[in-house]
This record gives C-alpha cells, structure tokens and sequence, in this order.
C-alpha cells in the first residue's frame, strides 16, 4: 500500500483482510479478561520508549530536550475515554500503515490456528502473536491513535482513526511533541475501566516490572501533588536482588518477557562479576511457542546495557538449541557505538553467552535431576530443538547428551537417558545401539532389531528428522560408541543371550551357501551392492543394510524430500538362510529349469526388504505379478 501524493488529505484506507479477521475476534468474541488491552498498550509503549533509547546513543538530537521517558494515562468519565500517551520513539505516517493497517506477520495465520475457544487463553494469545494493539477494540467502539516520530519536525504528526469496521482514516497533523496517543472510545458497557481505581489495579496487576514510569494522570485532583501518581515500581526487575522479588512478581515479568498467558517452568536469576560484568534472567517456558520452528524468528532473550534497551533479535546470546528461552540479559557494559552486527562478534559477548548457556543448562540438569515431572514436559515440548545441540555446540555436547531422552525396545511408553541405557548393557556389549526409522511404529517393527531383541539387547529407537542430524555428530557416550543396527556389520556373538533364553540353534554357514548368496546378487544385478548372510534376522528373509560409508535408507529419503542432492548408493542385502524363503530360493537354484523363476523369487525378495525398510518400489506392478505369481504359479 503507497500513500498518497498530498500527505494532507484525510484519507480512508481498508485494512489488510487478516486485519478485519482479527477485529472481528476482537470486538465480539473475546469478553473475558478484557484488562489485558491495557497491558498490551502500555507494553507497547514500553517497547516504544526503549526503541528511542537504543536510537538516541548515536544520535541524541532524538530526545528532542525530553530525555525522561514516561508512558501517562488519564480517564475522562464525562467523555467517556481512556488515553494512554508515552514519549517514546513515535511512528511515520509510513510506519502507522504498515504497523496499524497490515499485519507483516508470518505468525498471523498461526494466531488463527492457535485459537481454542476458551475465551481466557484466547485473548492471552494477543500478546504472544504480536498483535496486542488491536486489543484495544475489547473495550472501544472507536481508537484514536495520534503520534510523530522522532527527528521530524512537529508537522510530521499522523492522525489514525478507527472504529474497527474494516477501514481506518488518515491524515497529517501538527504535533508538538514526539510519540504516540491512544485514545480510546469506551463501549458503554464497558464504564468499569472509567474507574481511576480499577485502572490502577490493573496496572500494578500486569505492568509493575515496566521500567519505564507509568504515570496516572489526575488534571481534576484539587492538591497539586495528587494530580500525578506513578502507579508502577518503574525499575528493572532484573537489577534488582533475589531475596526482594516474589515468586508472582518473576512470573508476571515472564509474562510481559514472553508475551506469554502461562506461567513458566523454571528460571534463573544471577549476577555475574569479573572481566565482563552482566546481570541474567532467563526462563524455561512451560510450553512451545508458535514460532519454535520458525529459524527466521526473532529470538527469546532481550539484551540491554545498563538497563538501555539495546536489541531484541540476541541471537549471538543465545544459541539456537536454546531458542525457546526467554528473558533479559543486562551487561554493565559494550561497545555500544559500534553497529549491532559488530557489536555481536566482540568477545565479551562471546563470555556473556558462553555463560548465559552454562547456566541455562544448569537449570535444565537440575530440573532433570529434581523436578523430573516438570523436566518431562521440557523434553515433550523442546526435545528436538535441545537435540541440534549435540551437532550445534561442541563444548558443551556431553552435556546436553546427558540431557537427552529416548524411547527403546525395552521401555514403551516412558523414556530414558544414555546413562540409563549404559547401565543396563550386557554382559559383552560394548556398544550403544540405535535404530533411526520415520516413525515409532516402523522403528519397533524392524526386522534389524529380531537378533538383538532375542539376545535382549536393548536398541534405542529414533523417530524424529533430528535425530539423524543427532547421531551424525554423536559418537559415544561414557566410553561407549553407538551404532546403527541398520548399517554395517553387527557382531552380536560376545554378548550372552537373556537369562532362560532356548540355545540358539545352529545356523546355516555362511560359507557354504556362498554359491546361492551368489546367484541371487546375480538376480538382482544393480538393485543390490552385495548379498551376505545375516546375523541380525530371526523371522524375516532379509532386510537392507547401509554400507558403512552410505547414507541409510531413512536419510536418504529426508534428504530427498527437503530437495537435496543425495549421493547415489547401493544397499546391502541381508539374508536369513534359515528362513523357508531362502530355503524355496536354494531348491529352485539346483532345479534343472531354474532361471526365471528363481530371479522372481529374488526380486520379490528385494522387493520385500525395501517395503520393510520404509522404502518405495520402483515397479509395484512387477511387485504385484511376483506375488500373484508365488501364490498362483
């Protein structure tokens, strides 16, 4: 959307169709908890104040001789308003369509999905999604929303107006001072929040931890002193000492952080002396917000100096393994008249973030360790993310191996860590292992677990896209390697079977059925890179096994569908020379007319083990004429 050649003109303009989605919600589906539109606009103003802050330390002229920023509300009961005002950063006329008019949001759509029908965890997702000024309609039948940006000249205002119908109007005014109005026209139902006292309750309610002043404006109050009242603490929480902050107060703050409706799981608060000093809060969220698996996202944690605002996009603060954390990191001091890209790379922010991690895996061991009901829910939640850090961070990927957590053969429904698994190896194993497979289902079902399951060797089972990305760069485990079931040989022969398990009985030589072994890679001419005998199959024919220098079947696949080259290779062909099957194979290999029927048997063979392996069949119709020719023939 352009604007107009002559600024001056009062124009109406329509509002971005997500937009008159959202307004909609607004105005007549979200009648509970209708306070929280003054929490948003007050956040808002907040957020306005620290913009102007950050940009005002590389050009003072911003402040305009005002350097006290405050956010100031006042109620007209006779007209029936609430206005909000704060001397913030302010917007362009520009700024005002694209922030009011449209929503650039990826997490737009998401909002909408997102949506339960419980009226409270509805109207707390407002916050979360970044569309907190549109609350507003809660409780107005029209917004009036005046503001000039900083740096420009008083004839720069911009007047925005709506009543929440799908269109808005604009128009350019004279406004002497920077930032922005709201003034809100109250729905007559709605003359409760016309109360001085009700307003203020909400406020100490929801933006106590704001640490800009919230001001309560009284123009009618006959003493002088009691016509303004600062209602909020307006101090940084964060600065301030542990023993002096309530457990409701950190959740509150959390709340504001993390546009967030639930309380978190877990925090930690500290204060760090030496070379570099900072101040950290950081919280564990009690669930995944929207945009976890958004990598263009902004990241949770907000960095400031000496309490400046100073960006919100920290990613150098935290890695991305740890995106879902939230919260505020204040140093005492950087080199803050470098530009932001710079200023990411120094190597005090590298201590500041190596020592944020640290402590944010603190948390996350203590919980493991003391609090494993709420550390489940962590790894329900953030599971795979925490996974890319075994690759991600290499200094601290023991660590994190430790904190991850695994379904196996063994254990069904609960998960276990590496540790676990460790101390319930056999007796002569020495090896950690695993199976990756697309799904939990497809993974149990894998005949590559039939030798080990009836030696009652436990496999850990791996379901998720990560996990291949995961065991890529994770080799061993206290002194143990892992290894795939499903690629390359696997020598199960120091290991003792379970205890009461039937002597094993005395399985064909591989050597001897060396000719038929033969004969069937010679069936399968290129489909197969070599035809072995198994030790690792007990009731299927024969499975796919990778080559200890290939990609396996499962990553292959992923890779494909992500659009990636992959490199061109050949599986393995395992088979069990005790099954009937083979057996069928090796009777038709010394008839007088073997030949084509005995290459049917090895293709549907082949076939076979590339369905069990998750694959898909270049030719299902020859499939099919192999079956019904086996149960017809």
């Amino acid at each position: 959307m352009s604007e107009t050649v002559n600024e001056n003109v009062k124009e109406t303009l329509g509002f971005q169709a997500e937009v008159k989605q959202l307004l909609q919600l607004m105005i007549h589906s979200l009648y509970s908890h209708k306070e929280i539109f003054l929490r948003e606009l007050i956040s808002n103003a907040s957020d306005a104040c620290d913009k102007l802050r950050f940009e005002a330390l590389t050009d003072a002229a911003l402040f305009e001789a005002d350097s006290e920023l405050k956010i100031k509300v006042s109620v007209d009961k006779d007209a029936k308003t609430i206005t909000l005002r704060d001397n913030g950063i302010g917007m362009s006329r520009q700024e005002v369509i694209e922030h009011i008019g449209t929503i650039a949001k990826s997490g737009t759509r998401e909002f909408f999905g997102k949506l339960t029908g419980d009226q409270k965890k509805d109207a707390q997702l407002i916050g979360q999604f970044g569309v907190g000024f549109y609350s507003s309609f809660i409780v107005a039948d029209r917004v009036t929303l005046t503001t000039r940006r900083a740096g420009l000249t008083q004839e720069h205002g911009v007047r925005w107006e709506s009543a929440g119908e799908g269109d808005y109007t604009l128009e350019t005014v004279e406004m002497a001072e920077r930032g922005t109005e709201i003034v809100l026209h109250m729905k007559d139902d709605e003359a409760e929040f016309l109360d001085a006292w009700r307003l203020k309750s909400v406020i100490r309610e929801y933006s106590d931890h704001i640490a800009i002043p919230v001001e309560f404006i009284n123009d009618k109050a006959e003493d002088e002193k009691d016509k303004v009242e600062t209602v909020n603490r307006a101090n940084a929480l964060w600065t301030r000492a542990k023993n002096d902050i309530t457990e409701d107060e950190y959740k509150a703050f959390y709340k504001h952080v993390g546009h967030d409706y639930e309380d978190p799981l877990a925090w930690t608060h500290v204060k760090v002396e030496g070379r570099q000093d900072y101040t950290a809060l950081l919280y564990v969220p009690a669930h995944a917000p929207f945009d976890l698996w958004d990598r263009d996202a902004k990241a949770g944690v907000k960095l400031y100096v000496k309490r400046v605002f100073i960006m919100e996009d920290a990613r150098k603060l935290m890695p991305s393994y740890l995106r879902f954390i939230r919260g505020v990191i204040d140093a005492a001091d950087l080199p803050l008249n470098v530009s932001r890209e710079i200023l990411q790379e120094t190597r005090d922010m590298e201590m500041i973030r190596g020592g944020c991690v640290r402590k944010v895996l603190d948390l996350l061991d203590d919980l493991a360790e003391n609090r494993k009901e709420d550390y489940a829910k962590v790894w329900e939640h953030f599971g795979r993310v925490l996974k890319e850090g075994v690759g991600e961070d290499q200094g601290n990927k023991e660590r994190i191996a430790k904190l991850l957590r695994f379904r196996t053969t063994t254990v069904d429904e609960e998960t276990v860590t590496l540790a676990d698994y460790v101390g319930r190896m056999k007796e002569g194993q020495d090896k950690i292992y695993y199976l990756t497979a697309e799904t939990l289902a497809a993974a149990k079902a894998s005949p590559h677990l039939e030798a080990l399951r009836n030696k009652g060797v436990e496999v850990i089972l791996l379901a998720d896209r990560v996990d291949e990305w995961l065991v890529g760069n994770l080799f061993e485990f206290d002194g143990k390697s892992l290894a795939s079931v499903a690629k390359g040989q696997v020598d199960l022969a120091a290991i003792k079977s379970a205890e009461g398990d039937e002597p094993e009985a005395e399985a064909p030589k591989a050597e001897e059925a060396a000719p038929l072994l033969e004969r069937i890679k010679a069936a399968l001419g290129e489909r197969a890179k070599d035809v072995r005998a198994s030790n690792r199959l007990v009731e299927s024919p024969a499975c796919l096994v990778a080559d200890e220098g290939d990609l396996n079947g499962n990553l292959a696949r992923m890779l494909k569908s992500m659009g990636q080259a992959v490199p061109e290779s050949t599986p393995i062909l395992e088979v069990n020379l005790s099954h009937a099957l083979i057996k069928r194979l090796e009777a038709e290999s010394l008839a007088s007319d073997a030949g084509a029927r005995f290459d049917e048997l090895a293709g549907l063979l082949m076939d076979q083990a590339v369905l069990l392996d998750g694959g898909q069949l270049a030719d299902p119709a020859g499939f099919v004429k192999r079956v019904n020719g086996l149960l017809f023939g």
